[in-house]
């Protein structure tokens, strides 16, 4: 007799009957944010094993318009958060069959948005016409949209704790807008932090006797492949590393940074770190000097800082002193200079590609808008009509 698939004569235990289900997810992962993490997170929680297929700049370029980050920094950029089990590199920018057999994938997630081609076409039509399509609930408050918008705009009203200003209201309402409106996709909304969304991504895990904690602190503001490298060559000096990052509030990364930093606010900026596979914990708000108080509140054994420059407290004294008093602070170098600033200079000079790229991407997700309500509208007729000849 056979049930569930599994014949009653199988004497395997339960866990060894259990078939492993493999989930596929893909996109362009440009600029990757809490927004990308998040999706993959719930992808990963939909099954036991998740692959995560990566566009070519060429294929994004086609499509959407040029990336921001090139193909080899979005690879390392997904491989990095810690939901991923394996990436694909030179995914297919439409999702086929042929793909999800290719790569034993049971079916795949995508968010309740819509991808579409060059020329408008549902990129997910064919595995949601055969049943192996499953969608994800969109992240509010966040889009590549929004975060290049707030680099161009040059104001502080993104800001945790900033009301909102009449030039930043006017990037919400406009960025990348097109001549007919609004894409509900595209459009710019508030992110709102709660308890369960830090739950969901912190891994709630305390530090094992043997673990060497390691102590970071910084902006991590648009968290990039720099970060990334440093992090990953942090995790590295420990056989058992446990990495507290402390991030400090906006005002303070504003202090020491200035201009309109940080463009991610520190709400935004705790899921980015905690979404990443090398971090076991976050500071919030954490104090800008390492003081004795951390340091033995956490029993950190070790403190790190990149080769960035190293700027001086409030009161002119080095914020790492008490570190390097005990003999426990270590300077890396991750062999990867990109820095925040790095990316807002790509921003601002390829500005009117980016902003093209956006009014483009809105105009297609309005046409098909308009003919998902046409092929509604149509078949809600031909049911009233077939009705009322009854």
């Amino acid at each position: 007799m056979i049930k569930n698939g599994v014949s009653s004569s199988d004497n395997c235990s339960p866990e060894k009957r259990k078939r492993t289900v493999r989930v596929w997810c893909d996109g362009c992962y440009d600029m990757v944010h809490y927004g990308h993490s998040n999706q993959l997170r719930q992808a990963r929680s939909m099954g036991d094993y998740l692959i995560v297929g990566v566009h070519t700049d060429e294929e994004v370029a086609k499509h959407k318009g040029p990336p921001v980050f090139t193909q080899d920094e979005r690879y390392k950029m997904v491989r990095a958060i810690k939901w991923v089990d394996e990436v694909i590199e030179g995914a297919p920018y439409v999702t086929t069959l042929e793909t999800l057999d290719k790569y034993n994938a049971d079916f795949c997630v995508h968010g309740d948005d819509i991808t579409l081609t060059a020329d408008g076409k549902d990129t997910y039509e064919e595995v949601k016409r055969m049943g192996r399509y499953r969608e994800c609930k969109r992240t509010q408050g966040v889009s590549t949209t929004d975060l290049v918008g707030r680099m161009l705009l040059m104001t502080k009203a993104h800001h945790s704790n900033i009301e909102k200003n009449s030039d930043y209201q006017e990037h919400t309402d406009n960025f990348g807008k097109g001549p007919k409106g609004h894409s509900p996709w595209t459009g710019v909304s508030q992110f709102l932090q709660t308890s369960q969304k830090i739950i969901q991504f912190a891994s709630g895990k305390e530090p094992e006797p043997n673990d060497t904690i390691i102590y970071v602190a910084g902006a991590f503001d648009l968290f990039h492949i720099g970060h990334v490298d440093f992090l990953e060559n942090v995790y590295k000096l420990a056989e058992r590393p446990y990495i507290i990052v402390g991030l400090h509030f906006d005002q303070e990364v504003n202090r020491y940074k200035g201009k309109n930093y940080p463009i991610m606010n520190v709400h935004e900026r705790t899921l980015s770190v905690l979404a990443c596979r090398y971090v076991s914990e976050v500071v919030i708000g954490a104090p800008y000097s390492v003081t004795a108080d951390l340091l033995d509140h956490f029993k950190v054994d070790l403190v790190c800082h990149g080769k960035t420059e190293v700027i001086a407290d409030k009161d002119g004294s080095d914020p790492y002193a008490e570190p390097k008093r005990r003999n426990i602070f270590k300077s890396i170098n991750s062999g990867n200079d990109l820095t925040t600033d790095h990316i807002v200079q790509r921003i601002i000079k390829n500005r009117l590609h980016f902003e093209a790229r956006n009014q483009k991407k809105e105009a297609k997700e309005l046409a098909a808008i308009e003919a998902i309500k046409k092929r509604c509208d149509e078949r809600t007729k031909g049911i009233l009509d077939a009705q009322s000849s009854e």
